[in-house]
C-alpha cells in the first residue's frame, strides 16, 4: 500500500535532520533497531538503521506507570500536584506516566487514577511551538486489527507492527496502514495546521508494503 500524495525529494547532504530540540532525543541508539521501555518493557521504540525514531507502540494492556515520570522525588512536584490537581499525591506515581520525551512534538501522557480523582481547570502555553521536519502523527486503534508499516524519509523499511483494541501508536515518519478485520476503526491525530488538500499533506515514498 502506497500514499497518495507528492514524491519525496531526493535526500541532499546535511538537510535531512531534525530540529535541534529534537536531536537529544533522536539521536544514535546503537544501532537498535527496536528497544523496550520500562521495567517491564511494554513499550516498543523503532529506529531507523541510523537511530532516528521512527515510531512508538504502546500496547492497550499498558500498566507500568512507575516506570515513567513523574516519580514524585522532588518537593516542586508535591506542591504542583496539590495545588493542580484533586487526587492523592502518594498515588500520582503510580497512576500516570509521561511516556515521550520533552522535545517530542507530540507528548503522549498515560492516566489511570482513581474514581473521585480531578484535574483543575487550566490550559497549555504554546510559547515554544513544536519544531520538527516530519508532522507526528498517532493512531489508536478503537476495534479490530490493522498493520502499521514504519518506515524512514528516504524509504528504509524499519518494521510492521500490529494495532489491536486499544493499542496506540506515535508515527514520526513514514508509514503505511494496512486493515485486517472486517469493520477496523481508527483514530488518527496529528500535528497540524493542516493543509488545504490531501494531496498537500503526503509525500509518497519509493517503498513497498
Amino acid at each position: 500500500m502506497r500514499p497518495s500524495g507528492k514524491r519525496a525529494p531526493q535526500r541532499q547532504p546535511g538537510r535531512d535532520r531534525f530540529h535541534p530540540l529534537l536531536e537529544k532525543f533522536l539521536e544514535k541508539r546503537d544501532n537498535m533497531p527496536t528497544k523496550s521501555m520500562g521495567e517491564k518493557g511494554q513499550i516498543k521504540h523503532y529506529y531507523a538503521s541510523d537511530g532516528r525514531l521512527i515510531g512508538m507502540l504502546i500496547p492497550g494492556e499498558f500498566d507500568d506507570y512507575t516506570s515513567f515520570p513523574p516519580h514524585m522525588d522532588t518537593e516542586e512536584e508535591r506542591k504542583h500536584m496539590e495545588t493542580a490537581y484533586t487526587t492523592d499525591v502518594e498515588l500520582e506515581a503510580q497512576t500516570k506516566a509521561h511516556v515521550t520525551a520533552d522535545p517530542m512534538p507530540l507528548q503522549i501522557i498515560l492516566l489511570n487514577r482513581h474514581p473521585g480523582s480531578k484535574v483543575n481547570p487550566h490550559y497549555h502555553l504554546n510559547d515554544n511551538p513544536a519544531q520538527s521536519d516530519t508532522r507526528h502523527q498517532i493512531m489508536i486503534c478503537k476495534k479490530g486489527k490493522a498493520r502499521i508499516g514504519l518506515f524512514a524519509r528516504d524509504g528504509e523499511h524499519v518494521d510492521t507492527v500490529e494495532l489491536l483494541p486499544n493499542d496506540l501508536i506515535l508515527m514520526t515518519e513514514g508509514h503505511a496502514i494496512e486493515f485486517v478485520d472486517p469493520d477496523t476503526r481508527l483514530i488518527e491525530v496529528k500535528m497540524g495546521p493542516f493543509p488545504k488538500t490531501d494531496t498537500a499533506d503526503k509525500v509518497d515514498i519509493d517503498a513497498t508494503f
